[in-house]
């Protein structure tokens, strides 16, 4: 296991995001333990950085998100924005443009799965960070908190976006102006999550998962992704077209064929995540 940590910090401070590699999948810990993990802007910079590491690196086919200690993440780390007596009110839309934009746009992208491992409390943006994963694992003393409104503010990060498409609109709205918090199991019974496990359990299915997409045919899921994705914002008929292109390019992979080959064969694929040669991946090697 080679562990890496971010020169986003200075002196004797810990990393604030830790990164580690374990086979195929990129382990990334937001490490402010003291402050339940939330956002200054040193650990903005030192997630940008893991992000760079799982889109340029084509031997990362998995991304793992949890948090230190015993939260995932609080949100906004509001000390980072006190102002003096008489001093103007902080820009919150240059922080959401500048941090939080950027890296939901970047998760929702990334051709990788990207697995989320809510070991406790993930409230306002780092809910939204956590559901905006692909798949979502909680720890049964975890709870999801839109928090935004005790203070005033709008969900961001996505809430607004993927609330109502993951819950309806009635209880998106009841959460957005209640802030009452989610349990995990009720999350995942109404969908928000994919699971919620004992709280001891947690981080070993998370690994286990994160190894098997590790494993899979990396380039295919990253299609899954987009078609996915893609399908809130579009008709029948463009859906539809957007899936053959996909499964056009899906089938020139050469994942495809070695899934074809050892079905035929009856044996376990081998396979590596690659694109096929020539294809567009945004810079994937």
């Amino acid at each position: 296991m080679q562990t890496e940590t971010s020169a986003a910090h200075g002196g004797a401070e810990p990393a604030p995001v830790l990164v580690e590699r374990e086979g195929g999948v990129l382990v990334v810990t937001l490490n402010r333990p003291d402050k339940l993990n939330s956002f200054n802007e040193a650990m903005h910079a030192a997630l940008r950085e893991a992000m760079d590491i799982a889109e340029s690196d084509a031997e990362i086919r998995c991304v793992l998100l949890t948090g230190a200690g015993r939260g995932f993440c609080a949100g906004q780390d509001l000390s980072d924005r006190v102002t003096a007596p008489g001093d103007a009110p902080p820009d919150l839309t240059r922080t959401i443009e500048a941090n939080y934009n950027p890296l939901l746009r970047r998760l929702k992208a990334l051709p990788k799965p990207v697995v989320c491992a809510v070991n406790g409390v993930a409230a306002g943006a780092g809910a939204n960070i956590a559901l905006a994963c692909d798949i979502v694992l909680a720890a049964e003393s975890a709870k999801f908190i839109q928090a935004f409104s005790k203070i005033g503010l709008v969900p961001d990060s996505g809430g607004t976006w993927s609330l109502p498409r993951l819950v309806g609109l009635a209880r998106a709205k009841a959460l957005a102006l209640l802030a009452t918090p989610v349990p995990a199991r009720q999350a995942e019974e109404w969908g928000m999550i994919w699971k919620a496990l004992p709280d001891g359990e947690l981080m070993g299915e998370a690994r286990r998962l994160a190894g098997e997409l590790a494993a899979a045919p990396t380039f295919g899921l990253g299609l899954v992704k987009q078609a996915l994705e893609a399908s809130f914002g579009n008709d029948l008929d463009t859906q539809l077209d957007l899936e053959r292109d996909l499964q056009g390019l899906a089938g020139r992979s050469p994942d495809y064929a070695e899934g074809v080959a050892a079905f035929m064969a009856k044996r376990a694929p081998s396979f590596t995540g690659r694109p096929p040669k020539g294809a567009d991946t945004g810079g994937e090697a």
